[in-house]
């Protein structure tokens, strides 16, 4: 493994959260065997003060049956019994001067505390101390007990079962943890390895986009988890990108072939007037024109930035009163001479008192967009009915018209930006004023919605709240 791989492998986090595995196991087990070890050294310990009670209780009796000199006889024949090295007997007088004893050879290093006879003095019923000696393994476990109130017995046991205990336990300690903490750093590392697969994925399908590997998808494995909660928001947001660049390229496209063909004309009015024309009226007429295109050039990038500052919210819009039906009656009053001119009837369904709070300049943009909208595609004989409703929170505004109507291929797509159906290519504009209703009326809270059928006619629903939504 080179230089680079290892340091990146120690910046993973498949590394770190194997090491925070493999060290939180290794604590939690050695607490373990921590407190099992108390517990074991507790339970021997307690077992060792129990029998050397039980000695001195049968002394006790013993005294009190048969007198000193049985006692001093017992008390070297069990030692005797139970090994000069595992326990002894000492008989103390009040000072603590030794009258009697067992085999002391091996016990010599051992000495008489006062700091315990002392405490037989005060009260206490016996005393536990436990010695080390010099230069021995074992620890020895000592008790002074009263015998009667002129004999004193300090009597100990070697603990040499508490430090096999402890070997035995050393060694397995040592044994087992290696093994755990082995297997707990495997199991650690495939456990964080599985962990961020996913994570792994992402970044790989990550690598792999460029902008003609939009289609790339990171693989979800419906466990439901966290992983799988990232690739699903993961990929959600390559389907907006995706969406939002296609989208970008076709109003590309659809701005270049607009653009081009209005050029197109001037310059060729340009390039006929400087070639053939002898007249002032012909550069005039050609200055006209120019003008013309010029306009309709400018219409449509002024919409193309009203829609996009509507979207984006930059502009603020007005907060003001409006006479919904008052609106509503003198859009159709200015486009009844339109309608008129077609041959088409202009229904104006407006009962009095529907008002809402917005913008009163881009309300009466986004109803005479549609009107215009309804007008041109509706042919001679036809008719376009504007009406209202409302409810306790909102306006409802129906433009209804018995035009050539909408395929169902081209409906989804009728508020898209330089979007126009093939019915419609005919017939004069750009394809802007749809996007740029639905934009006025999601700016107000609301929206704009649709049905149609071929040669029947279209309906346009717009849902306005009474009041603008708060602006942040």
């Amino acid at each position: 493994m080179s230089l680079k791989k290892r340091i990146n492998l120690k910046n993973s986090l498949a590394f770190r959260l194997t090491l925070w595995y493999a060290g939180i196991f290794t604590v939690s087990s050695c607490v373990a065997f921590l407190l099992f070890y108390t517990l074991i050294t507790l339970f021997i310990r307690d077992r060792t003060d129990q029998e050397l009670l039980g000695q001195v209780n049968r002394f006790s009796a013993l005294l009190a049956t048969e007198g000193v000199e049985a006692v001093k006889s017992a008390a070297v024949i069990e030692a005797q019994a139970a090994g000069v090295k595992k326990v002894f007997f000492r008989f103390l007088s009040l000072r603590g001067q030794v009258f009697s004893s067992s085999n002391m050879s091996y016990w010599k290093d051992i000495e008489i505390h006062e700091t315990g006879i002392r405490k037989l003095f005060l009260g206490s019923g016996h005393v536990f101390e436990t010695i080390a000696i010099p230069d021995r393994k074992e620890k020895v476990r000592i008790l002074y007990a009263m015998l009667s109130p002129t004999v004193i017995l300090q009597v100990g046991q070697t603990m040499e079962s508490y430090s096999r205990l402890f070997d035995a336990f050393q060694g397995i300690f040592i044994t087992t943890m290696s093994f755990l903490i082995v297997i707990a750093a495997g199991f650690g590392w495939f456990m964080a390895r599985r962990a961020v697969s996913g994570v792994e994925a992402v970044t790989r399908t990550a690598q792999k986009i460029s902008g003609s590997t939009l289609k790339e998808r990171v693989p979800v494995k419906a466990r439901g988890d966290e992983i799988d909660q990232l690739a699903i928001t993961f990929n959600q947001m390559l389907d907006r990108i995706q969406t939002l660049l296609t989208e970008i390229k076709e109003m590309s496209e659809n701005i270049a072939h607009d653009l081009r063909s209005p050029i197109t004309r001037i310059r060729g009015v340009a390039e006929v007037t400087l070639t053939t024309g002898k007249s002032l009226a012909e550069y005039e007429a050609m200055a006209g024109s120019t003008i013309e295109e010029c306009d309709r050039l400018l219409g449509m990038i002024n919409t193309m930035l009203m829609i996009s500052k509507t979207e984006a919210g930059v502009d603020n819009l007005a907060r003001e009163e409006i006479d919904l039906s008052g609106l509503i009656r003198e859009a159709c009053e200015l486009f009844e001479p339109m309608a008129e001119d077609k041959g088409i009837t202009l229904s104006c369904n407006v009962p009095n008192g529907s008002s809402m709070i917005g913008d009163i300049r881009m309300i009466q943009r986004m109803l005479s967009n549609l009107l215009d909208n309804a007008i041109k595609n509706t042919s001679s004989g036809g008719l376009v009915t504007a009406s209202v409703s409302e409810n306790v929170n909102q306006v409802v505004v129906s433009i209804k018209d018995t035009g050539i109507g909408i395929s169902p291929k081209d409906l989804p797509h009728i508020f898209e930006r330089f979007y126009r159906c093939d019915q419609s290519r005919s017939q004069t504009g750009i394809g802007l004023g749809l996007s740029l209703a639905r934009a006025i009326a999601r700016a107000h809270g609301g929206d704009i919605t649709v049905t149609s059928s071929p040669n029947q006619g279209s309906t346009f629903t717009i849902t306005l709240p009474k009041s603008l939504p708060s602006q942040s």
